[in-house]
């Protein structure tokens, strides 16, 4: 059992089981599932959501899936909501309980105290026959044939089946609710995930230099420029609108091919009509503008005007990529 393709026979054989459980779980989707859903979604209060053991760590993910995408949840341990928790629940608020077997004796003395307060009730539970199955008012049925575990014990199938019923809540409810990447975006503005949903060009380049030189400079103020602002490039400008650009690459290629650029300016080697983006723009779209065109420079307009310029490093600094 120690050898390196006893452990991976054994990986593959749980992902197997789990994968196939999942796979199962379609098919056990009800109308109760959908009416469960538009409950949820017409109601004015909150979803709390219940479960003690592995189920209650469950409900802990739902809930902060169900918050990240819009639907404000709250997690209440079963434990705890008999000994004065309970109070978290309000009027308007449909409760969501957690069990693979449905007969805990914390969900059996839970149960008829929310039922009293008339909460609507949701099930999630692996046994339909249950306590909970027969009390709640919408079943989501999450049955498992085995555990991962060989001995069919340690909650694995089970808790993996009762998070997918629950992203498929999520999902539903976000989609009910037009949830889009701005409003994801709002929930989310920490990390990298946020900033590519709320970061824009203009954030970048605003503190960058704004290296820019006319038609008719120089090569040698070209060089300059270009190495003052460190951004390996300067736009061509002429009345503030861009009209070409000038990368290291374009030095590197005029010196391989001239011994003498005195008489050169900067039209004379510019690449013209380069590849830019509005300051609005999200930054990601400046990612995608980049990979698309294997460049690692884009410069920026804003109004039609040069704004400046992002960069590649820029995009990795900002954790984009």
């Amino acid at each position: 059992m120690n050898d390196k393709n006893s452990i991976i026979e054994i990986a593959k054989h749980t992902i197997e089981m789990e994968s196939k459980a999942i796979l199962n779980l379609s098919s056990l989707i009800t109308n109760d599932f959908a009416e469960a859903t538009q409950l949820i979604y017409n109601s004015k209060g909150r979803v709390i959501i219940t479960g003690i053991g592995k189920s209650a760590i469950i409900a802990n993910k739902i809930v902060a899936t169900l918050n990240s995408t819009g639907t404000p949840a709250v997690f209440m341990h079963a434990a705890d909501a008999i000994h004065g928790d309970l109070g978290l629940i309000l009027e308007d608020d449909v409760v969501i309980c957690i069990s693979k077997s449905g007969n805990t004796p914390e969900i059996k003395v839970l149960l008829p105290l929310i039922k009293r307060a008339k909460n609507k009730m949701i099930a999630i539970t692996g046994n339909t026959e249950s306590f909970l199955g027969l009390h709640a008012d919408f079943i989501l049925n999450t049955y498992v044939e085995k555990e991962a575990c060989p001995h069919n014990l340690a909650p694995t199938t089970s808790t993996t089946a009762q998070l997918v019923i629950g992203d498929a809540l999520a999902i539903c409810l976000l989609e009910l609710r037009g949830f889009s990447s701005n409003d994801f975006a709002k929930y989310h503005p920490g990390g990298a995930l946020g900033k590519k949903l709320y970061l824009r060009v203009q954030d970048i380049s605003s503190v960058n230099e704004k290296p820019k030189v006319l038609p008719n400079t120089i090569i040698k103020d070209v060089i300059i420029e270009i190495t003052e602002k460190m951004l390996g490039v300067t736009a061509v400008v002429e009345n503030d609108k861009i009209i070409g650009i000038i990368t290291d690459g374009d030095l590197r290629r005029m010196l391989s091919k001239v011994d003498d650029f005195s008489g050169l300016t900067a039209k004379d080697i510019m690449s013209a009509n380069p590849k830019r983006i509005e300051a609005e723009a999200m930054a990601i779209d400046a990612l995608e503008v980049m990979e698309t065109n294997e460049i690692s420079q884009l410069l920026v307009e804003e109004n039609g005007k040069y704004a400046g310029v992002v960069h590649l490093h820029d995009l990795i600094k900002e954790g984009i990529i």
